[in-house]
């Protein structure tokens, strides 16, 4: 996101004359060299007239009929000279469109229609809505150019230079945190005030400074280590026992976790908790002050001061870091910048978590409410590339499929805004591609809004996906999926089949699934990242609005999906569980390839299984897992025909070269850790080698920020975090216990790790503390350096506990 970088290449302005139609009247700086007719028309939608405000989303340099021509090359053409294939296709052009109508009774019609219109390049168009609005009510007062330059102009004075640049695995894990300060030490820049010199690294505090400031479950083990103390050496005061505890070491975490200067394993912050006292707790500054309140919790200054994600021991401390941060940053999930426009100081929030294939301010849940009501009706012939669970296949399911396998979709709101219609439509290619991290493509055929003017051109687009308000598209049979959002029914194609013939799979046909007592055990299928399993237990009029349902994994999905809707789960929620949908049908592909083609698959890791063969080290599977073979043939089964049919699409193509750019580019190499967290949540026999091999792999991929990032982004926060991997700190191995203390004293070396940490139960973090003292004391004898109670010093299981052997 380059700052310097022309955030608007045009401005538009269109209005309405009741003789000559829709009238492109200015273009700002110079002409776009494209159909004039047509902007003005996709500016001025049908309907304009009888809303008093409208809001229309559009993209130019998709196809060649509104691929634009400027006589003077973009700032940004002349610049981007990279690759051969970007000057083939060129760069996607987003355009945000306002249009209003003003009633006058001195006019012909009696009403004034005019739109304005923003061309940038940035997909999160939704940040230039303010500005437009207050541009287009300037225009009306005032009709001329200079309104269109006033505009062109305060937009692209926008400095976000600051903004920081996040990995594709920095978003992941953002966009599923409800952390407002996750990340946070990526914006220390914008903190410092204007004219200072960069923070310097202050040396972190002494063990005995910090000791006011300990937690309770801290305060217990230090009241034992005194006691027993005191008896052994009656002369020796409460305060010099204390103090005489490891101070900073190499052998961390000893500086953290238990002088707890730099480390917030035991702050109780997260989700639940207020913004202001979890901004709050990252200032150093804080830390005395906090204690002398009586909090619990201690200094967390690691969770947002390392700067470049730098490690703490390698910095030799914790910058410092301004205490404006606060209020400057409110919430790491947007940067805040400001538009000036006529004297005024408009704020706007950059997303810092979106991809390409996300445009504008969608909704999922309101697509999924749209067409999940008991009014919702599925009219036409049943297809097998749609209907994967047979005639009770749920409509959105429907869509994903038509999605995913290349249909051609329009989505119709008659009497209704064109806006709206976009959002949908843009709600759609983002379901379709995973929110924008699974596939793509889906953009480039997409048209927000579409009229009839252009009508062969963007019906001539293949798998097209078009909003229109219409309703004689309706009688058109251009289309394969009808989503008609007014009545939230949706009509297929009666000649799909003539269009699409459903060619025969080499697999059995779909086996449903019984229900069994829960939602976890047959339902499951035993979904990779639990696709299944409902974030809450359904109520039971929900349980009941679902009996006699075909309980494919498809439909125990929507299940869940509706049910945390209906518990007001937030937009973050239904993204990441789609997502996580999208992923696992691209790796379901691969193991499709693999088992039933015998192909050797180039869209996913290969399906291999844990193996130990004489005088070699244990190698470790791989691939997409079930919870049993049977389940595993079941959905191959029921998924057979869409995968069949997404393979011959131009997504399966693109998905390819990503997947191998990804392998061959992650941090971790040659070791598929999703399979590996999938053995650590659901498998029921595990070998005692395979956990240590598990472990063992783990931790000797945490050596880099970027290789702990990736890690995380897997554990997201809906599916508990750390809670896999937390399993090691009660096995009944002393290597597996030591190799997962050895991961998380990694991870606390990054504020990103350390709020994953937070996030563990008091059970989980005391035992990781206790382990981890436990672990640093045995280096410290080895050194003679320090003396610990025999009784604290036991090596027994982690539970203290003979049961953990025997289980």
């Amino acid at each position: 996101m380059p700052g310097g970088a022309e955030h608007c290449s045009f401005v538009l302005l269109a209005d309405f004359d009741i003789d000559r139609g829709a009238q492109l009247t200015f273009q700002f700086p110079q002409p776009l060299g494209t159909d004039e007719t047509l902007l003005a028309n996709l500016m001025l939608p049908d309907g304009a007239e009888r809303q008093p405000e409208d809001w229309t989303i559009f993209f130019l340099n998709q196809r060649p009929f509104n691929t634009i021509a400027p006589v003077l090359a973009l700032e940004s053409e002349s610049r981007d000279s990279q690759a051969e294939d970007e000057e083939k296709a060129p760069e996607l052009i987003y355009v945000l469109n306002l249009v209003r109508t003003k009633l006058d009774k001195t006019v012909r019609r009696g009403a004034i229609v005019k739109a304005m219109a923003i061309c940038t390049r940035h997909s999160f168009i939704e940040i230039f809505k303010p500005v437009l609005l207050m541009a287009l009510d300037d225009y009306f007062m005032n009709p001329s150019q200079d309104c269109l330059a006033r505009l062109f102009d305060a937009v692209n004075s926008m400095d976000i230079s600051m903004t920081p640049t996040l990995s594709p695995f920095e978003k992941l894990i953002m966009r599923t945190s409800e952390r407002k300060d996750v990340f946070l030490e990526k914006f220390e820049e914008l903190s410092r005030p204007a004219g200072t010199e960069p923070a310097t690294h202050i040396p972190t505090h002494k063990a005995e400074d910090s000791m006011s400031s300990q937690s309770s479950f801290e305060e217990g083990i230090l009241m034992r280590v005194q006691a027993k103390s005191k008896d052994r050496e009656p002369e020796k005061n409460p305060a010099a026992s204390a103090a005489s505890l490891p101070s900073s070491t190499q052998y961390s975490p000893s500086d953290a976790s238990f002088s707890l200067d730099g480390s917030a394993v035991w702050v109780e912050s997260g989700p639940d908790q207020s913004a202001s006292q979890s901004a709050t707790s990252t200032l150093v500054g804080n830390n005395r002050s906090a204690s002398m309140r009586g909090r619990k919790s201690t200094d967390a200054s690691s969770s947002s001061s390392s700067h470049n994600h730098g490690r703490r021991e390698e910095m030799g401390g914790i910058p410092a870091t301004s205490a404006a941060t606060g209020p400057l940053v409110k919430d790491t999930h947007f940067f805040p910048a400001t538009i000036e426009y006529n004297d005024h100081q408009l704020p706007i929030r950059l997303p810092m978590y979106t991809f390409e294939e996300e445009v504008g301010d969608y909704s999922l849940i309101q697509l999924v409410q749209t067409f999940s009501t008991p009014s919702t009706t599925i009219t036409g012939p049943m297809h097998p590339h749609l209907h994967t669970s047979g005639n009770q296949t749920h409509p959105i399911i429907i869509l994903f499929n038509a999605l995913v396998t290349g249909k051609r979709i329009i989505f119709l709101g008659h009497h209704r805004p064109a806006g709206q219609v976009s959002s949908y439509v843009l709600s759609a290619c983002a379901l379709g591609s995973g929110c924008g991290m699974v596939l793509r493509g889906l953009i480039k055929r997409a048209f927000p809004y579409a009229n009839l003017i252009n009508k062969e051109e963007w019906e001539s687009t293949p798998a097209y996906i078009a909003g229109v308000t219409n309703p004689i598209f309706e009688a058109s049979v251009t289309w394969d999926l009808l989503c008609d959002i007014g009545s939230s029914r949706m009509v297929i194609s009666k000649d799909i089949h003539q269009n699409y013939p459903a060619a025969g799979v080499p697999v059995p046909p779909v086996q449903l699934i019984t229900r069994s007592g829960t939602l976890k055990a047959e339902g499951s299928l035993g979904s990779e990242e639990e696709m299944s399993r409902p974030s809450k237990d359904l109520n039971p009029t929900q349980k009941a609005d679902f009996v006699g349902k075909a309980e494919t994994a498809d439909n125990v999905f929507m299940e869940d999906i509706t049910a945390a809707i209906s518990m007001h789960y937030g937009e973050a929620h239904v993204r990441a569980r789609f997502t996580e949908y999208a992923t696992r049908f691209v790796r379901l592909a691969a193991r499709y390839e693999e088992d039933v083609l015998g192909l050797e698959t180039t869209i996913g890791y290969p399906g291999t299984v844990y193996i130990e063969l004489p005088g070699e080290e244990p190698r470790l599977g791989s691939g997409l897992c079930f919870a049993d073979e049977a389940a595993g043939a079941r959905e191959l089964a029921a998924n057979a025909s869409r995968i069949e049919a997404w393979r011959r699409t131009e997504s399966y193509t693109l998905w390819e070269q990503d997947f191998n750019h990804m392998r061959a580019a992650n941090p971790i190499q040659g070791v598929d850790i999703a399979h590996q967290l999938w053995k650590l949540r659901h498998s029921r026999r595990m070998s005692d080698r395979e956990a240590v091999a598990i472990y063992r792999t783990l931790a000797d991929n945490m050596q880099t920020y970027d290789q702990v990032t990736e890690l995380l982004s897997l554990l997201p926060p809906h599916y508990n975090g750390l809670l896999p991997i937390s399993f090691g700190l009660f096995h009944q191995q002393e290597a597996v216990r030591d190799l997962t203390v050895e991961i998380f004293n990694e991870l606390r070396s990054y504020p990103v790790g350390v709020q994953f940490l937070q996030a563990l139960n008091h059970f989980q973090r005391y035992a990781y503390v206790r382990q981890a003292h436990a672990r640093e004391s045995r280096l410290m004898n080895d050194h003679n350096t320090l003396s610990i109670p025999p009784s604290y010093m036991s090596r027994t299981p982690s539970n203290r506990s003979e049961s953990s052997l025997a289980s």
